[in-house]
C-alpha cells in the first residue's frame, strides 16, 4: 500500500476541517471573534441548505452534509497553494465522494419507506400504460447521479486548475514580457477559489436534493 499525493492531500483537508472548526470553537465566546465567526457561518449556512432543500427531517444528516462540504472545499482550496494537489480534480475521488452519498440516500430511502421505495421509480398519477417507458428511465436518471455528481465536480476543478498552469508555464517561458499572462493567472486565481466554494455548496445541494427525493420519494 502506497501513501500516495491522493491520500496525503486527503489527509491534509481533514486535519485542515478538524483544525478549522476545533479552533474556531475553543473560546465559544458570546461575542464571537473572526475565525469562531467563520466557523458559525459555514455551520448556519449548511444548515439553512439541507433544510431548504432537504426538509426539516434531514437535519438528523446534517454532519454528514457539513462534513462533505467543508472535506470537498478545503480539497479544493488546498490544490491553489503553490506545490499543492488538487485531489478533487480526480475523477477516481470524486466519483467514491458521489458514491458514498448515493449509497447513503439509497439507504435511507429503503431505511424509511422499505419495498415502498420503488414507487420512487414511477411517479403518482402517471398512467400506468406508462410503466414501461418511465420505469426503465427513472431508474436510469437514478443510477446515473454519481456519475453526473462526480464529473461535474471533477471537470470543473480540472478545467481551472488547467488554465492556471498553463498561464503559469506562459509567464515564466516569456521572461519580461510575461507580464500580461502573469496578470491574468492573478485574476484567474481569484476566479479559482470563487469556483473551490462554488463546487463544493453545487456538490452539496444536490447531495441534499437527492437525500430530500430518498425521504419524501419526490
Amino acid at each position: 500500500v502506497y501513501f500516495t499525493n491522493y491520500s496525503l492531500f486527503m489527509v491534509l483537508a481533514l486535519v485542515s476541517v478538524i483544525l478549522f472548526t476545533r479552533f474556531g470553537m475553543r473560546k465559544r465566546a458570546m461575542v464571537p471573534g473572526r475565525m469562531q465567526s467563520m466557523v458559525e457561518m459555514s455551520y448556519n449556512f449548511i444548515a439553512n441548505v439541507v433544510r431548504s432543500n432537504a426538509g426539516v427531517e434531514a437535519m438528523r444528516y446534517f454532519p454528514f452534509m457539513f462534513t462533505i462540504f467543508m472535506f470537498i472545499l478545503f480539497g479544493n482550496l488546498l490544490g491553489l497553494i503553490p506545490y499543492g494537489f488538487t485531489f478533487t480534480s480526480h475523477i477516481i475521488v470524486t466519483f467514491i465522494l458521489a458514491m458514498v452519498v448515493f449509497v447513503l440516500v439509497t439507504f435511507v430511502g429503503f431505511a424509511r419507506h422499505g419495498l415502498k421505495f420503488f414507487k420512487f421509480f414511477f411517479p403518482q398519477g402517471v398512467p400506468l400504460v406508462m410503466a414501461p417507458l418511465i420505469i426503465p428511465i427513472e431508474i436510469f436518471s437514478y443510477l446515473v447521479r454519481p456519475v453526473s455528481l462526480s464529473i461535474r465536480l471533477f471537470a470543473n476543478m480540472m478545467a481551472g486548475h488547467t488554465m492556471i498552469k498553463l498561464f503559469a508555464t506562459f509567464t515564466v517561458s516569456l521572461g519580461i514580457f510575461g507580464i500580461a499572462p502573469l496578470l491574468f493567472n492573478s485574476v484567474l486565481i481569484g476566479f479559482e477559489v470563487f469556483i473551490a466554494i462554488l463546487q463544493a455548496y453545487i456538490f452539496t445541494i444536490l447531495s441534499c436534493i437527492y437525500l430530500h427525493d430518498s425521504i419524501h420519494l419526490h
